[in-house]
C-alpha cells in the first residue's frame, strides 16, 4: 500500500545530541547515517570515537539516504509495525518540531530491501516475496514501472539487495542466492549479468549486496559472506579486490559499500570486524585509513554525508 502526503508528525525521530561506547576511530572525521540495527545520522570524531547522534528513527532499516533537500529516505525492515518491510521519506522537523512521514510505501510481500528516488522524484524498490519484484512508484502513488526479478524464489530474504535505477534508464540489481547482478531494462528484459562467484572457489558465499555504477562503466559491489568488495570492468571481468585478508579479518560480511571521490572505499562489516570493527575505509591499495570501532548495532549499508568536514558530493557512489 501506498501512503503520499501524511501528514502525520512522529515523535520517534530524536534530535538530541547522544553518545553510544566504542573504541577507537581513526584518520579524522566522518559524518555518517548508519542503516541497520539502529538508524541514525552519527558524526565520528578523534574526540567522539563512538559517535555523537544527532538525528535518529526508532525503526531498523535495510538502507537510506540523506537526499540534498535534508529529508531522510528509509527502506524499512519487517516486523513490527511494518509486518511486510516498508520505504518512507521523512521530512525531519526544525527547531524542536516533530519528524514528518511526507511519503510511504507498505511491502505487499516479504521485505521491502531497497529504495532510491531518482532526479525525476520517482521512487525506485525492490520487494521480495514468492513474486519478487522492481518498482518505480511517482510521488502521486501511481506506477511508472513494474516488472518480476529474474531470481530464485526459494529463499526470498535472499532474493535481492539494493537496486539502482541508472541514468541511461535501466536498472542494477544485485541478486544475492543467484551470486548475479543483473541490469535489467523498463521492461524487466535482462540486458547483461555477471556472475560474483569467486574464480576457482564455487564454495565462497561470495552473494552481492550492492552494484554500483563507476564514471568509467565499472561496477562496484560488496559480496556480503564472501568477505570482499570487487570492481568488475565493463566486460565484467574482476578489474580489483579487497578482502579480509587484506585487512587483518576487519572485512566480516561486506554489506554496505559507498566509493568515496578520494578513490577511497568505505565498506560496513555488518557481522562485525576484527576487534569489533563496525565501518572501514580503504585506499586503492588496500590500506585501512579510518575505520570505526564501536559498541553499537551492526551497520547494514549507509551514507558519508562529510569527510573532515567536507561535504560528499550528490549523488553518492552507495
Amino acid at each position: 500500500m501506498l501512503l503520499v502526503g501524511v501528514a502525520a508528525c512522529v515523535a520517534g525521530g530524536t534530535h538530541a545530541a547522544d553518545a553510544a561506547d566504542a573504541a577507537d576511530a581513526t584518520g579524522g572525521s566522518r559524518r555518517i547515517l548508519v542503516c541497520g540495527g539502529r538508524t541514525a545520522i552519527v558524526d565520528i570524531t578523534p574526540d567522539h570515537p563512538e559517535g555523537v547522534v544527532e538525528w535518529s528513527w526508532p525503526d531498523s532499516t535495510r538502507e537510506g539516504w540523506v537526499l540534498p533537500d535534508g529529508n531522510v529516505l528509509l527502506a524499512l525492515s519487517k516486523g513490527g509495525s511494518t509486518p511486510r518491510g516498508a520505504a518512507i521519506e521523512i521530512k525531519r522537523g526544525a527547531n524542536g518540531a516533530a519528524d514528518e512521514i511526507i511519503w510511504r510505501y507498505d511491502g505487499t510481500q516479504d521485505e521491502v530491501n531497497s529504495i532510491q528516488k531518482t532526479p525525476d522524484g520517482t521512487y525506485v524498490l525492490t520487494e521480495a516475496g514468492p513474486n519478487p519484484r522492481l518498482l518505480e512508484i511517482a510521488a502521486d502513488g501511481s506506477v511508472k514501472v513494474e516488472f518480476p526479478l529474474a531470481c530464485q524464489k526459494q529463499n526470498s530474504h535472499m532474493q535481492s539487495r539494493m537496486a539502482r535505477k541508472q541514468a541511461d534508464g535501466t536498472y542494477l540489481v544485485p541478486h544475492l542466492l543467484d551470486f548475479a547482478i543483473i541490469r535489467y531494462d523498463a521492461a524487466g528484459k535482462e540486458l547483461t549479468r555477471i556472475d560474483t562467484h569467486v574464480p576457482g572457489d564455487a564454495k565462497v558465499n561470495s552473494w552481492p549486496f550492492t552494484a554500483i555504477s563507476l564514471a568509467d562503466g565499472g561496477i562496484l559491489a560488496g559480496l556480503t559472506n564472501g568477505n570482499r568488495v570487487v570492481e568488475y570492468g565493463r566486460d565484467g571481468k574482476l578489474r580489483w579486490e579487497v578482502t579480509a585478508a587484506d585487512t587483518a579479518d576487519s572485512i566480516n560480511d561486506a554489506c554496505g559499500i559507498q566509493r568515496l571521490s578520494s578513490g577511497n572505499t568505505m565498506i560496513a562489516s555488518y557481522r562485525i570486524g576484527k576487534d569489533g570493527v563496525r565501518l572501514m575505509e580503504v585506499s586503492p591499495d588496500k590500506k585501512i585509513v579510518w575505520k570505526w570501532q564501536a559498541n553499537v548495532p551492526n551497520v547494514h549499508h549507509f551514507q558519508v554525508l562529510a569527510v573532515d568536514g567536507v561535504a560528499v558530493p550528490w549523488p553518492p557512489l552507495r
